[in-house]
């Protein structure tokens, strides 16, 4: 059976953020698989432009860098922090600068925040991403209070839980992603 491409996009770009840390369990997990191949795309390493209008020279230098990695995907995994019980400024322009590469694909959330988890985050992403024409699983990964749960390994102090949820959540991803794959091959989607 070949391969699902799966990238996991690591959504926050701030100083000290956690990110690194939940998506390193997250695909230490999916790539664990042999069904799955992914690729990480993290928004420090590939920052979108920052101005609208033309796209040449810098500005077309960063689109290059990700979007045929977003368009090679066969389906996604956001990881995502709760910032004022939304998601950060740059997954957003991630979302935005990009149309076609998300739709008819699935789309998988790890979030972490304070007591929610992150899920208030993955609530409003579901909005976005239903624009987008992208299908959004209902099961996730959430860390609330995730500076009590991971250790100084950057590893779940208690990983029995977090490691269900994400096996669960690849399965439902790997399931819908061939799925809607296979539609996409047999029917183009129609916007």
């Amino acid at each position: 059976m070949d391969k699902l491409r799966v990238a996991v996009v690591v959504g926050s770009v701030r100083e000290g953020r956690f990110g690194p840390t939940a998506a390193a369990w997250f695909v230490a997990r999916a790539r664990a698989r042999p069904d799955l191949e992914v690729d990480v795309v993290d928004l420090v390493d590939t920052p979108m432009p920052d101005r609208l209008g033309q796209i040449e020279g810098e500005q077309g230098r960063r689109l290059a860098a990700v979007s045929p990695r977003l368009a090679a995907a066969d389906a996604f995994v956001i990881v995502t922090a709760e910032y004022n019980k939304s998601f950060p400024a740059a997954l957003k322009d991630l979302l935005d600068w990009h149309f076609t590469e998300w739709q008819a694909k699935p789309v998988g959330f790890v979030s972490y925040g304070g007591v929610s988890g992150g899920l208030r985050a993955v609530e409003q992403l579901r909005l976005v991403l239903t624009e987008l024409h992208a299908m959004t699983l209902r099961d996730t990964v959430s860390f609330p209070l995730y500076w009590d749960h991971f250790g100084p390994d950057g590893l779940p102090a208690d990983p029995e839980g977090p490691q269900k949820a994400a096996d669960v959540m690849l399965d439902q991803l790997e399931w819908w992603g061939r799925a809607l794959r296979a539609a996409r091959l047999e029917r183009p989607y129609v916007a």
